[in-house]
């Protein structure tokens, strides 16, 4: 029973692990790195066509996004995965090979001109359809023996809709081996999808550590935080822009909107439209739809069963066709506009930020996380000129944030999920930033006297004996190929110093003082920073 770590080692993205047990060869997650990539991953040790099945813990696609990479290399296995992931990925691979050939057709445009060589995508629409038809779909909490030996179990794990920490009992001879593989644990009281559920027992356990340092703030009360943002908003003839997720935090935001509308909270304003613009955010939330007697948590499913759709509700306007999308500019009402993508980085909100940047009474309303180097973090930081379609725009409309809620557990939920788990022989530590991951493992062995272990990509494991057969080394990337945003740090400081900017304007008119006492900060500042 031999594991071999591939991806999401010491990283947070590109989650995969390659197991031989019974007789087979399977992978559990195969997702595309985002983001930044620090370290080399070593390839899957075979060729696709010897990969008997794959076990997919959830569809985001740094876990399933390569899955149509192994399709288009030979693999013609099932990929085994609950029924919502599987109506998920459905969506969410069709539409990751649509950005694959779109950049590639766009690459190819602008290379032409140059005499550059031809860009070749990751893979196709027709390898996105071809691993689509190898899912096989499985209900929570029903463990099935999908070949001989070898047990599957799904367990809600609270992430996102269908997602799942998976059991693995494998048996060889007179010897059971019993992994977990935790997928993304979820956070607790979010709104629609269940808290994640524990597990009780375990040989050795495959863990994530996203937030293996930090500790959730306490939830903001987004009715109440939201409602005020839109009423000041529409009160001054405006509309509110939010670039949101298309999968999961878009039907949290109509869950949120239902609640305000069904109170009546934004007073004068009682009939305000909805606008999704986004044609993979409305697929995704009928899947959401579709699934809520199995994923759905029991305030959701209170309002279902008293006939009420929990994410619907009158006003609520889908914008399917790029027709539609162009039309809502004509619709002068205050209203909110919900687009993909959610840090701004491509897709239609990007026209709705070129019509309603530069209107002071509109609202742009960040509901998630905006990575560095991103459009959405530099609006965030007070950028006061940004570039749409090749054209500059003035930021006049008010940015505001709502804290997110975090689809992650943090270190007290993960602590929570490992103390479930009556004492595992090994901790395997992965799905988190190096700091995090250390610091998680440290904690699990110093806290509960886990035997744990942080492997780097490469890694071997045998899981009969308990030893690990390879400790792989670190392998860097060198920084130049890491990231094509390289001086990301670098646009954060130009950021930071309009903000600067800002405050120096706001503060004409102040009493002396408070303008001296700004002044010595900033030469305090400049002194300490000369170089």
């Amino acid at each position: 029973m031999k594991l071999k770590f591939i991806g999401a080692t010491h990283e947070v993205t590109g989650s995969c692990t390659y197991i031989e047990a019974c007789g087979k060869k399977f992978l559990v997650d195969f997702g595309m790195e985002q983001g930044e990539d620090v370290y080399e991953n070593v390839q899957i040790p075979v060729a696709p066509s010897e990969i008997d099945f794959v076990l997919l813990t959830h569809a985001h696609i740094d876990h399933s996004g390569l899955l149509p990479l192994l399709y288009a290399g030979g693999f013609c296995g099932d990929i085994h995965a609950t029924c919502a992931t599987t109506n998920l990925c459905e969506v969410m691979l069709r539409d990751s090979a649509h950005i694959q050939e779109f950049e590639a057709e766009w690459r190819n445009r602008k290379g032409k001109r140059s005499g550059k060589e031809e860009y070749v995508p990751l893979y196709t629409m027709d390898d996105a359809i071809g691993a689509i038809g190898c899912f096989v779909s499985h209900k929570y909490n029903e463990p099935e023996e999908i070949y001989e030996n070898i047990v599957v179990n799904f367990i809600d794990a609270g992430h996102l809709l269908g997602s799942a920490s998976i059991e693995i009992t494998l048996t060889e001879g007179t010897e059971t081996r019993k992994i977990v593989f935790s997928g993304d644990i979820g956070n607790t009281d979010q709104p629609l999808i269940r808290c994640p559920q524990y597990i009780e027992s375990a040989d050795y356990v495959v863990m994530e550590s996203t937030y293996g340092t930090r500790v959730h703030e306490k939830p903001t009360d987004y009715v109440t935080s939201l409602t005020s943002i839109i009423k000041r908003t529409f009160d001054r003839g405006g509309s509110v822009i939010i670039p949101s997720f298309a999968v999961g935090r878009t039907q949290e935001m109509l869950y949120f909107i239902r609640k305000i509308k069904a109170n009546n909270l934004i007073e004068g304003h009682e009939d305000f439209p909805v606008y999704v613009d986004s044609p993979l955010a409305i697929e995704a939330t009928n899947i959401f739809i579709n699934n809520r007697e199995s994923c759905y948590d029991e305030e959701a499913l209170k309002f279902v069963r008293q006939g009420i759709n929990p994410i619907g509700f009158t006003g609520l306007i889908t914008a399917v066709s790029s027709d539609d999308s162009k039309n809502i500019n004509n619709d002068s009402r205050p209203k909110i506009i919900i687009s993909a993508s959610g840090m701004c980085e491509a897709g239609r909100i990007k026209h709705h930020l070129k019509h309603n940047l530069w209107r002071p009474e509109n609202t742009i309303l960040f509901v998630g996380y905006q990575a560095v180097n991103t459009l959405g973090r530099s609006l965030l930081n007070g950028a006061r000129k940004v570039k749409l379609f090749g054209e500059s725009v003035h930021v006049a409309a008010e940015i505001k944030q709502l804290p997110g809620i975090s689809g992650h557990a943090d270190l007290n939920g993960l602590m929570n999920w490992i103390k479930a788990i009556e004492k595992p022989k090994k901790v395997f530590i992965n799905h988190g930033d190096h700091e995090a991951t250390e610091a998680l493992s440290q904690k699990l062995r110093d806290e509960l006297n886990l035997d744990t272990y942080c492997p780097y990509s490469g890694s071997e494991f045998d899981m009969l004996t308990g030893q690990v057969t390879y400790d792989a080394e670190p392998v860097l990337i060198p920084r130049e190929k890491r990231n094509p945003n390289a001086n990301a740090a670098y646009n954060e400081l130009l950021n930071a110093s309009d903000k600067l900017y800002r405050l120096i304007k706001d503060n004409s008119g102040r009493a002396n003082a408070d303008m001296r006492k700004l002044t010595e900060a900033i030469h305090k500042l400049c002194e300490e920073w000369v170089l």
